[in-house]
């Protein structure tokens, strides 16, 4: 039984650490036809991104975009989704 504690365990404190958490950043560019957005962010610890930098991402729900645009402030999730750095969630500060 103690066995099967520490196996989830293990297995909790390793989803935790992939897990998407929340970034800073603020909107330069939306390109709903592509489905990108451009953002300068500050660093994203689950993709190993410690440095504030400025890049393009591929919009999970292309909805998404038209939630936001240049200028604004945000809060972002973003992940690996096939191979590409992909925002997951959106929020206006």
């Amino acid at each position: 039984m103690k066995r099967t504690f520490a196996i989830f365990g293990a297995l909790a404190a390793a989803l935790a650490a992939t897990a998407a958490s929340a970034a800073d950043g603020a909107v330069k560019k939306v390109d709903e036809g592509a489905g990108k957005i451009t953002l300068e962010h500050g660093p994203i610890k689950n993709l190993g991104m410690d440095e504030p930098m400025s890049m393009v991402f591929k919009a999970a729900d292309p909805a998404m975009l038209k939630t936001v645009k240049p200028g604004d402030k945000v809060t972002f999730e973003a992940e690996r989704v096939n191979g590409q750095i992909t925002v997951t969630k959106i929020k206006k500060k």
